[in-house]
């Protein structure tokens, strides 16, 4: 259960973090426009710091650690698929691989 928190808590800052960058960072906000994403950043952005406040509420209401890692998991899924369809390389891609099996990690544990 220890692992499984750390993970989770890891999971959560990292898209808190990720999310208030994607609002302030010039590099991440040139990324989504290369990505052809630029007009939903906000939304996104809005999305991954939901889920991130989700999982610390979790932490206290479990089912709330299934919903949000699996729909993590889908938008990491996504990401993959949007990275490869603008002809990244594997360096690029690796950190939505990474976090689409961490969740997927923490969704078959919640369940």
């Amino acid at each position: 259960m220890l692992l499984e928190n750390i993970l989770i808590y890891f999971s959560a800052f990292s898209f808190i973090f990720y999310s208030i960058n994607s609002l302030y960072s010039k590099r991440l906000i040139s990324e989504f426009d290369r990505w052809g994403y630029g007009k939903f950043r906000f939304l996104i952005a809005s999305f991954q710091l939901l889920a991130g406040i989700g999982f610390i509420i979790g932490i206290f209401f479990s089912f709330l650690i299934s919903i949000v890692s699996f729909l993590l998991f889908v938008m990491m899924v996504v990401a993959i698929y949007v990275r490869i369809k603008v002809k990244d390389n594997f360096v690029q891609i690796f950190p939505a691989i990474f976090y689409a099996l961490l969740n997927l990690f923490i969704f078959y544990n919640s369940i």
